[in-house]
């Protein structure tokens, strides 16, 4: 045996090999899997609030640098995504073959030591760099994840598995906006960066000696027919696209999902710059509302996917249903939300839209996952977070920041709250019809993933 050629036993420890007898090798209790969904988690918490201190200390960052709101929009959109996302695809397709646990946790150190050098930036460029190398390292986050935990929770519970992930976007969210606020208010905006971006270190650490590697498929049902899978299975690029692009409901849950994430990020990016300008709010006192209103949203986040679990049982088209619904019905509360003159009403005014906003996460990720088969999965997810990321976080920023920057001559600083108003009505409106189209062929393509699990060479 060549010293490049792998043992099996060193195959199964590090998920590459997929046969039956692979997984009847490896075993894990429900007390494990219960830490791994914590653990990942706790990665995504560092995720967010490494992303989310950017939008909190925007206006101190704004005044110190000189910047516009477009610059803004930029930083916290295109110059973050466009590598985001150019970077996710090959990240996945090594995560589809190799080591996700390794990704994760080179991710980690990646992300975590930009976001500190974020700290040193003294003008727009070098922001730039500094966003730039956030996102490099933040595109190795969800894809290994979404594997990783597709192949620990089966179908009928990974709707809720991804939800109770994804729950790390409110709370560190949250996180990211009390301590980038408290911190940047008490010792400066830059000292905030460099105290948030240690701890994704030492995660890391943490993430490379703890988590196992399951087998791929190793929580996938048996195939209608006995399906024996080669050893580290590979589907050429071009090949994942073509079928995933065949499919209707993907293309319109993908573009369904963009469309939520554009309203999402170009409002988070400017939220905090919304209360300041338009309410008179301080920096603490923004970020201690804003880290409450954060939290209502685990309770959508989590109830998207564990809704989508419970009534996906009898049809698949409620993965859909769910947030389309939720999406729609944020519409007039977000209406009441950017119109009230009264802060405290808009305070409470914003709570349903933060509770039914995340609802999307869990039913969009959990169907993509289930909409292919185990040697896709990563690469699946980094194509829809491709589209989405893209979309969404590259130009929902930039054009709440450019849509400000044009409406300030008539409202001057309340120019911000039009602009925010126009993307949450349309965008939502928008994204809630592509989810009813993507619930009218979501049966027939579940029906031709099956045929290609039997014949994965057809």
């Amino acid at each position: 045996m060549s010293d490049n050629t792998e043992t099996r036993e060193q195959r199964v420890s590090h998920g590459r090999d997929t046969t039956p007898s692979a997984n009847q090798e490896f075993h894990v209790t429900d007390g494990y899997r219960k830490y791994v969904l914590v653990l990942v988690v706790l990665v995504y918490v560092i995720n967010f609030v490494d992303r989310q201190i950017f939008s909190i200390l925007i206006e101190p960052i704004r005044l110190e640098i000189e910047l516009s709101d477009l610059q803004l929009g930029l930083l916290g959109g295109i110059a973050f995504a466009i590598f985001y996302t150019l970077a996710g695809i090959p990240i996945a397709r090594w995560a589809d073959v190799g080591s996700r646990k390794t990704i994760i946790s080179l991710a980690l150190v990646i992300w975590s030591v930009m976001t500190a050098f974020t700290g040193t930036a003294k003008s727009f460029g070098a922001l730039i760099i500094a966003r730039v190398g956030v996102g490099i390292g933040e595109a190795g986050c969800s894809p290994p994840i979404h594997s990783l935990i597709s192949d620990y929770f089966p179908p009928e519970k990974r709707g809720t598995a991804l939800s109770v992930y994804a729950l790390g976007i409110p709370i560190g969210a949250a996180v990211g906006t009390l301590l980038g606020g408290w911190i940047g208010a008490e010792f400066g905006w830059r000292m905030a960066f460099f105290v948030v971006g240690v701890p994704g270190v030492l995660v890391a650490v943490l993430v490379h000696f703890t988590l196992r590697e399951p087998p791929r498929g190793f929580s996938e049902p048996p195939a209608p027919k006995e399906l024996v899978e080669p050893v580290a299975p590979t589907v050429p690029l071009k090949q994942v696209i073509s079928f995933m692009w065949s499919l209707k409901s993907f293309r319109h849950l993908s573009f369904a999902g963009s469309l939520h994430a554009f309203v999402g990020y170009g409002v988070g990016l400017f939220l905090p710059a919304f209360f300041m300008r338009v309410h008179g709010f301080g920096l603490k006192e923004t970020a201690t509302y804003l880290f409450l209103l954060g939290l209502t949203g685990m309770i959508g986040t989590f109830l998207g996917g564990y809704l989508g679990d419970r009534y996906g049982k009898r049809d698949k088209r409620w993965y859909m249903f769910i947030p389309g619904i939720a999406t729609l019905a944020s519409v007039p509360f977000a209406a009441m939300f950017y119109t009230t003159a009264d802060p405290y009403w808009a305070l409470a005014w914003a709570i349903p839209g933060f509770i039914l906003g995340p609802m999307y996460l869990g039913p969009t990720f959990a169907m993509t996952q289930t909409l292919v088969t185990p040697a896709m999965r990563a690469l699946a997810s980094a194509i829809l977070l491709f589209v989405l990321n893209l979309i969404g976080l590259g130009l929902g920023p930039v054009a709440a920041g450019a849509l400000s920057d044009y409406l300030r001559a008539d409202y001057g600083e309340e120019s911000i709250r039009y602009s925010l108003l126009i993307l949450a009505v349309f965008g939502n409106l928008w994204a809630a019809v592509h989810y009813y189209f993507a619930s009218r062929t979501l049966r027939e393509d579940l029906e031709a993933k099956n045929r290609m699990r039997l014949d994965p060479g057809g």
